[in-house]
């Protein structure tokens, strides 16, 4: 496994190999690379009861690790899923939301608290539009939504 500069680096209590293996089940291009023990005794607990994993979603590494509670996932950090159509959307939100929670604007949380945006490609191009009526359109539509939809926001951004 060749390492990138940045990889995004997830601490959960107990659950990072369940979570890695949720995740790539979900993603084309993603497995999982490897799980490492921590053979020392850490501030965490006992030697191997700390688990690295390190694994890929969408040829992207990620490394996640158990060690025991620390602090939970919030929004201040979050994974935006750029979709290219409404199958994708709807594919990709209904699998993450296994055992989560939808919020809104295309957010959910997953089963272990971490924060996932599922967004159509087409909004951002939308949002960006310098006809800032139909941009302000389709941001006011994505606003009241739970679950993105292509075609609605399509209609706001139209006017119709």
């Amino acid at each position: 496994m060749t390492l990138q500069k940045i990889t995004p680096f997830l601490w959960y209590a107990k659950e990072a190999e369940e979570a890695a293996g949720f995740y790539t089940s979900i993603f084309p291009d993603s497995r999982i690379v490897r799980v490492t023990s921590l053979p020392s005794e850490s501030p965490s607990g006992p030697p191997e009861s700390v688990k690295v994993v390190d694994f890929v979603l969408f040829g992207q590494s990620f490394t996640a690790m158990t060690a025991g509670r620390l602090d939970p996932f919030n929004h201040a950090v979050s994974f935006v899923v750029n979709c290219d159509d409404q199958a994708e959307v709807d594919r990709y939100w209904n699998a993450l939301l296994q055992g989560g929670a939808p919020e809104e604007c295309g957010w959910l949380k997953d089963r272990y608290g971490l924060s996932w945006q599922i967004v159509p490609k087409v909004l951002l191009e939308m949002m960006s539009d310098s006809d800032r009526a139909r941009a302000k359109r389709a941001s006011d539509a994505m606003l009241k939504m739970v679950k993105i939809d292509i075609a609605a926001l399509q209609a706001a951004y139209r006017g119709s």
